[in-house]
């Protein structure tokens, strides 16, 4: 039977080409690739050398900033220390964050870019967790105390999912 290795890359449609390609640049350190001024594209990669482009950016977005197309876009991280520097990379950026949170099995930080897409750098714990799992953490406690928080969270609720009631309602869950 055929199978999905890993996902490719992902495309969207933004009104400022040039201002979300810079943010994907500055602030998450994407390497542009590629791109096309006459069709309105760019390219970029977090391992050019392994796969052409993660992302495309695409000119050319029509529906209204509230309508939301996409849930979100994830960018594995190698280790929780790279996700604490982006998490303050972000916060020196002004960039917008909705949310840092345990998911028991990965930590993430959520946060959008100039044109309202929800984005997310994650980090897996190697921890099993069943989903949805939403703890807030806090990324300026040092990465061993995180670690170590998320672990004994897990363990105490090792028979189901959870999800903090006021993350809950923040993401309009319940």
């Amino acid at each position: 039977m055929a199978a999905i290795a890993e996902l490719g890359h992902v495309g969207i449609h933004v009104f400022d080409l040039e201002k979300e390609a810079q943010f994907y640049q500055d602030v998450l350190g994407l390497t542009v690739t590629d791109r096309s001024e006459s069709l309105g594209m760019v390219f970029l990669s977090a391992r050019p050398e392994v796969e052409h482009h993660e992302l495309l950016l695409c000119r050319g977005r029509s529906a209204d900033r509230e309508a939301m197309m996409l849930q979100q876009i994830s960018f594995r991280c190698p280790s929780l220390e790279d996700v604490v520097e982006f998490y303050h990379r972000l916060k020196a950026a002004n960039v917008p964050i909705d949310m840092v949170v345990s998911h028991g099995n990965a930590v993430g930080v959520y946060f959008y870019d100039p044109e309202g897409n929800r984005v997310e750098v994650y980090v897996p714990t190697g921890l099993k967790a069943a989903q949805p799992y939403l703890q807030s953490i806090d990324l300026t406690q040092p990465p061993d105390q995180v670690m170590a928080q998320i672990e004994e969270s897990v363990r105490q609720n090792r028979h189901g999912s959870y999800v903090e009631p006021a993350l809950a309602a923040q993401q309009n869950l319940f």
